[in-house]
């Protein structure tokens, strides 16, 4: 049975999820008595005097200083999305990314090591394995669902294992139960970037894990007009990102916090109509004599159903898929859909659909992309809030071709 995340409170005052996505994390009564979250667009914060000086650095009074430090807008998307999911403290940044690299540059010192699977992102896989070691820190990249050599790649200078679930393209699903006993055996953190998933379909430290990562620019924001990032965990953990993040900056900029926040409100009613859609689409391809493999993690074919089942709530929104035939028939495929935009991301309100050969590994052999399993004929369907039916008759479209 799926778990059900939509009215679990937790700690969370028998707030439902939906009900905090608009309310938690700000005051009810706001500047000017505004019924939003207002936009603070500065870059600088000033004292009254001398006293209110003393009484923030040396009292430990709240007062915000400059911009790189914090900012009123940013703090409450902060306070929001700790609150969904269920940390202790967040930090947002200027993209997926930057939380990314900031977080792992900030737990790791020279000399150590770190475990990440090898279907995580390119980009994060890039920065692990090349960037790293300019810092003389190590890096094992080990297969996924492969928890045997996982924990025979961990060392003593080892310091945190990092993976994402549901993975990209492949959306497999990392066992979080299993993985939290390896890591307590050997006192390693885990790092879980949860951004296929949102913590409407799984909050992965209810499991233990220790720091999640979101893109925010995808279902979180869900409009596609935004870059955002965030990373939620203990608060003690948070601090030392932070630190870094102070110096490093990457920060986002007020006016996008407010986006952020205004997506957030609808993301539980997006993030719903999405699972459904994208059940339906995976369940209409699977069916599809052109249609060669689906991969959705609630279809009972996917290779981790049980685990999924499990852990999430929904299978997600996006549904990756292999045609039959070439790398010619792959671009009629691409070339006759109407609907659907050709595009790299996902979990905003169109449709897109991507093809990783073309587009996110095209300086890759055909070699090297076979070896990552990005075939001539694979795609990953991102769905939108367009009425499914409407989906389907544009993808029928396509495999007619």
């Amino acid at each position: 049975m799926a778990k059900s995340y939509s009215k679990k409170v937790g700690s969370n005052g028998g707030k439902s999820l939906a009900t905090r996505s608009i309310h938690s994390g700000e005051p009810r009564r706001k500047y000017a008595d505004s019924l939003t979250t207002p936009i603070i667009q500065t870059s600088t914060f000033v004292f009254q005097d001398s006293r209110h000086i003393e009484d923030y650095t040396k009292k430990g009074k709240e007062h915000f200083e400059y911009g790189r430090y914090g900012n009123p807008t940013a703090q409450i998307a902060e306070r929001r999305l700790a609150n969904l999911e269920g940390a202790e403290d967040c930090i947002v940044f200027s993209s997926g990314m930057s939380a990314i690299t900031t977080t792992i540059l900030s737990l790791v010192q020279s000399g150590d090591h770190i475990v990440i699977t090898d279907d995580s992102y390119k980009k994060t896989l890039e920065f692990c394995r090349s960037y790293l070691k300019q810092f003389g820190i190590g890096c094992t990249i080990v297969p996924f669902g492969d928890y045997e050599v996982l924990e025979k790649a961990i060392r003593k200078s080892t310091r945190f294992i990092f993976s994402e679930s549901p993975t990209n393209p492949y959306l497999n699903i990392f066992d979080l139960v299993k993985i939290k006993k390896i890591a307590d055996k050997h006192n390693v953190l885990t790092l879980i970037d949860s951004t296929f998933s949102t913590p409407f379909n799984q909050r992965p430290i209810e499991f233990g894990m220790d720091i999640v990562l979101q893109s925010a620019t995808k279902y979180l924001a869900g409009h596609n007009d935004i870059l955002a990032g965030a990373v939620l965990g203990k608060k003690e953990l948070i601090d030392k990102i932070r630190s870094l993040h102070k110096s490093m900056g990457g920060l986002i900029d007020p006016h996008c916090c407010y986006l952020l926040l205004r997506g957030l409100k609808t993301f539980p009613l997006r993030v719903q109509r999405q699972n459904e859609t994208a059940m339906q689409i995976a369940g209409f391809l699977e069916s599809h004599k052109r249609v060669k493999k689906v991969y959705y993690p609630f279809l009972e074919s996917h290779p981790h159903y049980d685990v999924a089942k499990e852990q999430m709530a929904g299978g997600g929104g996006v549904v990756t898929f292999e045609i039959k035939g070439n790398l010619s028939t792959a671009k009629r495929f691409l070339d006759a859909l109407k609907l659907c935009y050709i595009g790299p991301s996902l979990g905003g309100v169109e449709t897109l659909i991507t093809h990783p050969a073309l587009v996110s590994y095209y300086d890759y052999t055909r070699e090297e992309r076979y070896e990552l399993g990005i075939t001539d004929t694979l795609f990953r369907l991102a769905v939108g809030l367009e009425d499914v039916e409407d989906i389907i008759s544009d993808l029928e479209r396509g495999l007619k071709q």
